[in-house]
């Protein structure tokens, strides 16, 4: 899978993965659910739009 940007999750979530050096979508899923959701910033909606978008490349966040 190449990589694809990051969707559309807002400021915040966007600021703390970016602080975490996760840049695209495939970063963010293997990061994994657990850690994204323990970042300050990245909240449930986040993890859904992330979810939604993993799942449309056919692929899934890790934890």
């Amino acid at each position: 899978m190449s990589d694809h940007e990051l969707p559309k999750i807002g400021a915040p979530a966007t600021r703390a993965l970016n602080a975490h050096g996760i840049t695209t979508l495939e970063q963010a899923a293997a990061l994994g659910e657990k850690a994204l959701q323990a970042m300050h910033g990245v909240g449930p909606k986040a993890i859904l739009i992330l979810r939604e978008a993993l799942r449309e490349l056919g692929s899934e966040l890790a934890d």
